[in-house]
């Protein structure tokens, strides 16, 4: 399911026009991307929680000449699915 997907199943369960699901939709991502960004963390119960992890620095090898590379630390974002969500999937 790609965004334009998303808009239109989201229009259709809430009752909502296609621009305001839109709107909603861009807002939550929107939302959750500042909280990640500041170092907090979204959980929605029964879905799951947005995180931000930390990655170390380590040592990789570039696949196309093997040279031995560096690798810099980075914060990466991270789900971890709720109960709700995997009960459904299953």
């Amino acid at each position: 399911m790609n965004k334009n997907e998303l808009i239109n199943a989201i229009a259709e369960e809430s009752g909502l026009v296609k621009a305001d699901a839109g709107r909603a939709l861009d807002a939550t991502i929107s939302v959750v991307t500042e909280a990640l960004k500041s170092g907090g963390s979204v959980s929605l119960i029964g879905f799951g929680t947005f995180s931000v992890k930390r990655r170390e620095a380590r040592t990789g090898r570039n696949p196309q000449t093997g040279e031995t590379i560096n690798i810099a630390a980075a914060n990466v974002p991270g789900f971890k699915a709720g109960k709700g969500l995997k009960d459904a999937v299953n």
